[in-house]
C-alpha cells in the first residue's frame, strides 16, 4: 500500500518538483539507445539501473536542498505496457517485473532523500497506447480501460502512491485509465499533451477534455497536468480562468518553443534557456497559484529544474 495513497500531500498546496526530460538525458546526454523510445529495458541490467539511479538521485537532491516536495515518476515505465512490450519481445511476466522493479528503485531513493521538508511521492508512470504526439487509432473508454488495467493493477500492488498517465492525447483514453485506477483503488493523475495552439492533438480544447473526463468519471482524476509543451503554447488557453482551470495542478514543460512535428524532425537538442523558462514558471504560479507541481519534459534536465526550484522555493504555497 502506498505511503501517501489515501492522502496525497501535493493536494495540500506545498510545492513539488518532478524530474526533467528522461529521454533528453538518456539519449542526448548519455548517448543511450532507446528502441521505440522505450526505457524500461534499462531496468534489466546493472549498468542501466545505475544510470537510472543516478538520474533520479540528481533530482531528489535538488528537491531536498531546496526544501521542496518531490514527485518521483517511474519514467522508464512510460511505455511498459503490452503493445510496446511486444515490440521488444517482452512477455506479460517480464513487463510486470519491469514495472515492479521501477517502483522498487524509487522506494530506495525515497528512503535516502525524504525528510520533514521534502515529502517524496512515488508515482507509477504510464503513457498512451499509441504515440504521445498524435492519437493514431483512438480507443473507446472501455477499450482503454481493458488495455491499461494490467499495468495499473501491477502498480496498485506495489508501494506506489498514485499513477500518472503522461502525454495523453484524447479524452476517451484518459477516461479508461481513470476507471481502471478507480477499480484498483489507486489515485490517478492525467497529464495531457497540447500543441502550440493549446489544444490536444485531436483539436479538442484542454477545457473540453477535462470537463469530458470529469463528467464521465464523476471527477475521478485526483488532478490534471499539462506536459510536453512550452508555457507559451498553453498559457493563453488558460487565461479565461474558467472553473476547469482549478483542476490543473501541475505542468511538465518543454524547453523548446518548437511544435511536436518540428521536435520530431530535429536532429539536434533544443534545450532552450533554463533561466528564461524558470521565470515563466514564476509567471504561471503568479497567475494560477493552485499550480504547485512543476517539472520538465522534452529538452529539460537538472539545469532547468534547478531554475524552477530557485524561482518557486520562496513563493507562498
Amino acid at each position: 500500500m502506498g505511503k501517501y495513497r489515501s492522502n496525497l500531500p501535493q493536494l495540500a498546496g506545498k510545492f513539488f518538483l518532478t524530474d526533467g526530460g528522461m529521454g533528453t538525458t538518456l539519449i542526448f546526454h548519455k548517448g543511450i539507445d532507446l528502441p521505440h523510445f522505450c526505457a524500461f529495458h534499462l531496468l534489466n541490467d546493472k549498468a542501466g539501473l545505475e544510470t537510472l539511479h543516478e538520474y533520479f538521485r540528481s533530482y531528489a537532491a535538488i528537491a531536498r536542498d531546496c526544501g521542496l516536495g518531490l514527485i518521483l515518476d517511474s519514467g522508464p515505465t512510460w511505455r511498459a505496457s503490452a503493445d510496446w512490450g511486444n515490440k521488444l519481445g517482452y512477455s506479460h511476466e517480464a513487463l510486470e517485473k519491469a514495472n515492479r522493479k521501477a517502483i522498487d528503485m524509487l522506494s530506495e531513493i525515497r528512503e535516502e532523500f525524504e525528510n520533514e521538508n521534502t515529502w517524496v511521492v512515488i508515482s507509477g508512470c504510464m503513457g498512451p497506447r499509441g504515440d504521445g504526439y498524435e492519437p493514431g487509432r483512438m480507443m473507446t473508454s472501455q477499450e482503454a480501460q481493458r488495455y491499461h488495467a494490467e499495468q495499473i493493477e501491477t502498480f496498485s500492488s506495489t508501494i506506489a502512491d498514485q499513477v500518472t498517465a503522461m502525454t495523453m492525447t484524447y479524452a476517451e483514453e484518459a477516461i479508461g485509465i481513470i476507471r481502471a485506477a478507480q477499480a484498483a483503488d489507486l489515485p490517478a493523475i492525467i497529464s495531457f499533451t497540447v500543441e502550440i495552439d493549446g489544444r490536444l492533438p485531436t483539436g479538442q480544447t484542454i477545457g473540453d477534455a477535462i470537463n469530458t473526463v470529469d463528467d464521465a468519471t464523476a471527477g475521478g482524476a485526483a488532478y490534471y497536468m499539462i506536459n510536453c509543451a512550452h508555457p507559451t503554447h498553453f498559457i493563453n488557453a488558460l487565461s479565461n480562468k474558467a472553473s476547469w482551470t482549478a483542476r490543473i495542478k501541475g505542468v511538465r514543460l518543454n524547453a523548446s518553443t518548437l511544435s511536436h512535428a518540428e521536435l520530431n524532425e530535429a536532429e539536434d537538442l533544443d534545450d532552450g534557456d533554463p533561466v528564461e523558462l524558470g521565470a515563466l514558471v514564476s509567471n504561471i504560479h503568479n497567475t494560477f497559484p493552485h499550480i504547485n507541481v512543476v517539472g520538465g519534459c522534452c529538452g529539460t534536465d537538472t539545469r532547468h529544474i534547478r531554475e524552477f526550484a530557485a524561482h518557486i522555493k520562496d513563493l507562498p504555497a
